[in-house]
């Protein structure tokens, strides 16, 4: 979205034209899981493979690797392994912990303006 001045009034007019990062980033928080991969980060802090499969148990084992692989290519979760004991964890990255304020807001905003229907109970 870009700010444009009117000539006609000298009030900015808006660019509804999508900006390109604007575009992915709604396309990559959007994409199902990513979102509750991230919140279960930000509030349990670093998880192993079957900590975050627990958490999100609707979501397959094959989805969760997919999910964690991009968002390790996305440079929002880094995958820490421990030789010494085989120990595999997923933690965010200073650049996934700066989605704590987005995530917030977007509890606040649901939890003020979405009504779950009976479907989505089940």
């Amino acid at each position: 979205m870009q700010m444009m001045s009117s000539k006609a009034q000298d009030e900015p007019t808006v660019d509804f034209e999508l900006c390109p990062r604007f575009e992915q980033t709604f396309s990559f928080l959007g994409k199902k899981w990513n979102g509750l991969i991230i919140d279960v980060l930000l509030h349990e802090g670093p998880q192993r493979f079957r900590d975050l499969a627990r958490n999100i148990p609707r979501c397959s084992d094959r989805v969760l690797v997919e999910r964690l692989k991009e968002l390790e290519t996305n440079g929002v979760i880094v995958r820490r392994t421990f030789p010494d004991n085989a120990l595999i964890e997923y933690e965010l990255t200073d650049k996934g912990e700066e989605f704590k304020d987005i995530m917030a807001a977007v509890h606040a905003w649901s939890d003020k303006w979405y009504c779950p229907t009976e479907a989505d109970q089940k």
